[in-house]
């Protein structure tokens, strides 16, 4: 299944996540932002288990920010499974 959702307080205008039957990542796309950081981000979380990219992100901080691209992955992913 895709989720697509609108992060808050960050420069990302929109994330799209493909989610497996399994949990499992298979695809990520970031609009706007960082392009090389959120490229990275991308490559990394594909193949994880979305449970786990939501333990590992959640609570990142950017600068002065009180959440970050990946803090928000990690929130969208929560709310796109239920949790």
């Amino acid at each position: 299944m895709v989720y697509k959702f609108r992060p808050q307080g960050v420069c990302s205008q929109e994330m799209r996540v493909e989610v497996d039957e399994e949990g499992v990542i298979r695809e990520m796309e970031v609009y706007g932002g960082c392009s090389g950081n959120l490229q990275g981000i991308s490559a990394l979380v594909k193949g994880m288990k979305a449970q786990e990219a939501i333990e590992r992100l959640k609570g990142i901080r950017c600068g002065f920010k009180s959440t970050s691209c990946p803090d928000q992955l990690a929130r969208g992913l929560e709310k796109a499974l239920g949790k």
